[in-house]
């Protein structure tokens, strides 16, 4: 993989996981976070599809390294979820 392909792989990864950090409504940071939000939302989605034995849906192939980008989204926006609920600031009262 070229540094370009690996840029381009880079950029989808953060759009999936903008988009996925969008649906569950809590975003864990920048860019950067995106980028490792989408990258371990395509894990957690791909381990997800495997599971219920469903097929990948729109797989993005770039140099030859393949992307599941739906899965990814869905992913992104499990883990947003859970750490959103893990780490929200707690109101208290005095």
């Amino acid at each position: 993989m070229t540094l370009l392909g690996f840029i381009i792989l880079l950029a989808v990864a953060a759009v999936a996981g903008m988009i996925g950090q969008a649906v569950a409504g809590y975003s864990l940071g920048g860019c950067l976070m995106s980028i490792v939000v989408g990258f371990v939302g395509a894990i957690l989605g791909l381990w997800i599809a495997r599971w219920f034995g469903l097929p990948e849906f729109l797989p993005i192939t770039i140099q030859g390294e393949t992307f599941p980008l739906v899965w990814s989204i869905i992913g992104s926006a499990i883990l947003a979820t859970i750490l959103g609920l893990l780490t929200r600031r707690r109101v208290v009262y005095r």
